[in-house]
């Protein structure tokens, strides 16, 4: 029972897939398919950074903002500076690198919640972008972020490589929580703080590192999701945010921390996405309907879940 529970996320997946399949004609086909990877690939980047948040039982808000700040710094220096890659990407990654780690020595050194630094940290890259672009789009983007967030590997059937980055990325994620000594930590610091900190862990510095991360991934979703739309919009990563923690808390990952990890994360992703796509492959669901049942299906797939979650081990690392 205990197993069957720990893979409730599996069963929901097999579930919708087996009900759009019988819905849909089309749903079931090998481009729609590659679809759902793609439209799920750049919450992948996001959730990649969100996943190590949450297991620590803290949040961020402003990952979107910061993605936002990185299309738009990176798109600033390429079309109106003149600045030739690799700068314009790094200098846009680093941005949004530097403002997660701001956040986390702020909540770490102040006691301050993440909830108000990231809030307060959304505020601040919102308005750098509206300051940088004045409300414009930039349509220039350079070959860089383009080969990234549209390419394909392959020919115009293949392998887009904004699967292949968000499959990195959450492997890179996986490695470091699954292997390494800072993983153990953020599931110890996640699980129980006081007991991290009586077994000698230093949870203030697990916090920085941890905002610092999510602040690096954010910047790299923006790149990516810039190289998607092949222009930098101050407004096109908004619904990231919400998006990426149905995503990550989908999986199984515990908003209280110390319960989760990359796999689980990639598969609420794929529960989400199949989801979006197959709700529009039903012709006969009215178009003004699928927000309300996007959210009531997700809202029963969460309880269902956190109940299935609360029967199985505490911990879980893979």
């Amino acid at each position: 029972m205990r197993r069957f529970t720990a893979l409730a996320q599996v069963w929901t997946l097999i579930a919708l897939f087996v009900f759009f399949g019988l819905a849909s004609d089309s749903f079931m086909r090998a481009v729609n398919l590659r679809n759902i990877l793609i439209q799920v690939s750049t919450l992948g980047v996001f959730a990649s950074g969100m996943t190590f948040v949450l297991l620590l039982g803290e949040i961020d808000l402003s990952i979107a903002a910061l993605a936002a700040l990185s299309a738009m710094i990176s798109a600033h220096l390429f079309a109106n500076l003149d600045y030739q890659e690799p700068i314009p990407m790094l200098a846009g990654v680093g941005a949004a690198t530097i403002a997660g780690l701001i956040s986390g020595l702020t909540s770490a050194r102040f006691r301050i919640p993440t909830f108000m630094t990231t809030l307060a940290m959304q505020l601040i890259a919102s308005g750098l972008v509206t300051y940088i672009s004045k409300g414009r789009v930039i349509t220039s983007v350079s070959e860089w972020s383009a080969y990234l967030g549209s390419h394909r590997i392959g020919g115009k059937d293949g392998l887009p490589v904004i699967v292949l980055v968000a499959l990195a990325c959450l492997a890179v994620g996986y490695f470091i929580l699954r292997y390494t000594r800072f993983g153990r930590y953020v599931y110890m610091t996640g699980a129980s703080k006081p007991a991290a900190r009586l077994a000698g862990v230093n949870t203030s510095m697990v916090l920085v590192v941890v905002m610092t991360i999510s602040g690096f991934f954010a910047g790299l979703a923006g790149i990516v999701s810039m190289g998607r739309l092949h222009s930098a919009q101050p407004d096109a990563t908004e619904s990231f945010l919400m998006d990426t923690i149905g995503g990550v808390v989908l999986g199984g990952t515990s908003l209280m921390g110390g319960r989760g990890g990359m796999l689980q994360t990639l598969i609420g992703l794929l529960i989400y996405g199949t989801l979006r796509n197959g709700l529009d492959n039903i012709p006969s669901i009215d178009i003004y309907l699928k927000e309300f049942i996007t959210g009531a299906v997700l809202l029963g797939a969460l309880m269902v879940n956190t109940v299935f979650a609360g029967r199985a081990e505490r911990d879980k690392t893979i």
